[in-house]
């Protein structure tokens, strides 16, 4: 969703650069903050299905019988469909071959109804996500992932935004305000957090999130750091951010002595553990009690990448028909 306009947020009173949090900390409940941006979606699709005469398409494609995969396609059915958009779906079996599959990548960048692309990863082996991603037409890349849009990404210019950082950057804004999530919210009423003067700090480096995610902070006016497996005393350079960002992959690895008193603390990270509990690669508990805003998991940035596919999708369908201010 774009936020161009909009004002920068004044910090809560519970963020203070170097300070302890004076209260407990706000949780950034990711399936209320999806239902605003569901919201927004909705009513802008409304809008621009009335002036173009159809409705934004999103094209889902599914190889395999992957359980989470197949989980995951079914909510961004349904949140697409919840906010008026036209779904297509092609579910393949995991003994596709790479012409099968790049025959319908192809044939959905030729239809004129598809706005966004969707190739659910990872893909059955001997199959390469990255190589498929490369075929899908740019301009309707939901998940912003195409080497193209990033380098549009790196140098500021409108393209899609990979969803989970997107959606971090959401989650991060309403940390920063003042603003109570209601059933009538939506994301004008949520303005942009500016980052001017504070660091902050990006454990993780993939192009999913990691690299990405560090150039959406800094669109924002953030000095960021990118800390990693091989970044000396992890926990001293952690402790020097106001806002921290968890995409590394390894559960529970960020506790409080990684955190400055009175950070905001964005947990990407979702694992599962040999009891079959899903735990983010922040200890939660340990850390909630010194920071300022925190994002649990499950519940936290998951909700949040479906919702800013979906956005994506209208996203592409307003610049393809030049209703993009």
């Amino acid at each position: 969703m774009s936020y161009a306009g909009l004002p920068s947020a004044k910090l809560s009173p519970e963020f203070s650069a170097g300070g302890c949090a004076s209260h407990p900390p706000k949780i950034l409940d990711g399936k209320t903050l999806s239902r605003t941006v569901g919201r927004t979606v909705a009513a802008e699709a409304a809008v621009v299905t009335k002036k173009v005469g159809r409705a934004p398409g999103l094209a889902v494609i599914l190889v395999g019988e992957n359980p989470a995969s197949k989980t995951y396609v079914a909510s961004k059915h349904r949140f697409a469909k919840e906010c008026g958009l036209v779904t297509f779906d092609t579910h393949l079996p995991a003994s596709t071959t790479k012409e099968e599959l790049a025959a319908v990548i192809q044939g959905y960048n030729n239809n004129d109804l598809v706005d966004g692309i969707l190739l659910q990863l990872p893909l059955p082996a001997p199959l390469d996500g990255a190589e498929f991603v490369r075929m899908i037409a740019p301009e309707k890349d939901a998940d912003g992932l195409h080497p193209m849009n990033q380098g549009l990404l790196l140098q500021g210019a409108p393209a899609p935004r990979p969803c989970t950082p997107l959606g971090v950057m959401t989650m991060l804004d309403l940390a920063m305000s003042n603003v109570t999530l209601s059933d009538t919210t939506t994301l004008a009423d949520l303005p942009a957090a500016s980052l001017a003067g504070k660091k902050a700090v990006v454990i993780g480096r993939s192009q999913l999130v990691g690299k990405p995610m560090g150039f959406l902070l800094l669109e924002r006016n953030a000095t960021v750091t990118f800390a990693h497996s091989k970044t000396p005393d992890l926990p001293a350079v952690c402790r020097e951010a106001d806002v921290l960002v968890a995409a590394v992959g390894v559960p529970r690895l960020v506790t409080k002595n990684f955190v400055k008193p009175g950070a905001i603390v964005l947990d990407v990270g979702i694992n599962r553990l040999p009891d079959g509990k899903l735990c983010g690669d922040v200890d939660y508990e340990d850390v909630a009690p010194v920071s300022s805003a925190i994002t649990p998991v499950p519940g936290g940035v998951g909700p949040m990448t479906v919702a800013m596919l979906i956005s994506n999708t209208l996203q592409n369908f307003k610049r393809k028909h030049g209703l993009t201010a």
